[in-house]
């Protein structure tokens, strides 16, 4: 499946009718300007790196990942059990890398501005925010900015694209189960696209770059895949493990 690349323009209607001309437009909120739905429960599909989400890599397998000296080291001298009585079995749940593991989405509105990602497996919760807004970050979820972005259509074609979250902010975690490191520093740029079949049924496509000028030589890109469901079934929260 193709994700829909492109540019939106959010913007504010402003006119130029004088004094006595209409007032400017308000901008439209997140909500108002989505492309698609993609609210309720999605289901992950694993068609790609099996041996790297549906279990725990080998200690030193990075493979696919180019990792700089420094990430080398910190890959190398992952200790499992130093993380769980450190109390961080959430390092490989973080923004970069929770849309791998396999489970569950839940998302929602929280208002018109703000949508709300909830992952059952380590229970962890995303906001991304369509406004200005600032707060929020050092976690393991960071801070992500939401938008709406359009592909040029003809005239009388609907509207396609994408939303786009870029997230930063980041506490270091890992990119992968066996401790595969990624710092603060890091940006996480995201699309998520909603796919829907002949069949009836509907996926959610996410497109995740991962660029970290501490541990990566170049940026880490993969796609994960989500089928979306009816009802809850099958929404089962728990936490984060180390393995």
């Amino acid at each position: 499946m193709l994700r829909c690349l492109g540019v939106m323009a959010l913007f504010t209607g402003v006119t130029a009718y004088g004094q006595f001309g209409p007032p400017p437009l308000q901008p439209r909120t997140g909500k108002a300007a989505a492309l698609y739905d993609i609210a309720g429960y999605w289901v992950s599909v694993v068609t790609e790196d099996w041996r790297y989400r549906m279990v725990t890599p080998l200690k030193g397998d990075y493979s696919g990942i180019l990792l700089n000296p420094a990430g080398r080291k910190i890959a190398d001298a992952w200790d499992p059990a130093k993380d769980e009585t450190a109390g961080e079995q959430c390092k490989s749940y973080g923004a970069p890398s929770i849309m791998r593991v396999p489970g569950r989405l839940r998302i929602a509105w929280q208002d018109d501005n703000t949508l709300r990602i909830d992952a059952d497996n380590g229970q962890q919760s995303r906001i991304l925010r369509f406004d200005s807004a600032e707060t929020g970050g050092g976690d393991w979820q960071g801070y992500s900015k939401a938008s709406w972005e359009l592909v040029p259509a003809g005239r009388g074609s609907p509207p396609i694209g994408s939303l786009k979250v870029v997230t930063t902010r980041l506490r270091p975690g890992y990119l992968r189960k066996n401790g595969v490191p990624y710092s603060a520093n890091t940006t996480l740029t995201e699309y998520l696209d909603r796919v829907n079949e002949p069949d009836g049924n509907a996926y959610l496509v996410v497109t995740t770059t991962v660029e970290d000028p501490v541990y990566l030589y170049q940026p880490f890109v993969t796609s994960s895949h989500y089928r979306r469901q009816q009802d809850s079934a099958g929404w089962k929260p728990r936490r984060c493990s180390v393995n």
